[in-house]
């Protein structure tokens, strides 16, 4: 199998529930954030700015029971809903098992946090 060179690829090639939880946060962060994502180190990622040197905003990848969706500067943002568990550096991250742990709402809003992050 090749690996994957666009985020609907990477998607695309996971097995179900997996498939449709990248599938639903592709939508998500693709509303929220201005450029597209790319797959960087095997995993999608949505950067900032201009290549290269673009800044990290977002990413998922998955494993073999749950997908991880994370902000770079997560740590950074105030969660009230408490579901954003810090990570390495300043990343913060939430583990999805099934599409219904998906919050659309949620996550624009700390997309939308992050993106002001680094603008």
């Amino acid at each position: 199998m090749t690996k994957p060179t666009t985020v609907t690829e990477y998607a695309a090639a996971l097995d179900q529930p997996l498939r449709e939880i990248a599938e639903k946060l592709q939508a998500i962060v693709d509303a929220a954030l201005p450029q597209p994502g790319a797959v960087w180190h095997g995993h999608p990622v949505w950067s900032l700015g201009p290549a290269p040197g673009r800044t990290p905003v977002a990413y998922f990848k998955a494993y073999p029971s749950y997908v991880t969706f994370g902000l770079w500067r997560g740590q950074e943002i105030t969660d009230p809903s408490g579901r954003l568990e810090p990570a390495a550096r300043q990343m913060a991250a939430v583990k999805l098992r099934t599409p219904a742990d998906i919050d659309p709402d949620l996550f624009a809003t700390w997309l939308r946090l992050a993106h002001d992050l680094e603008s």
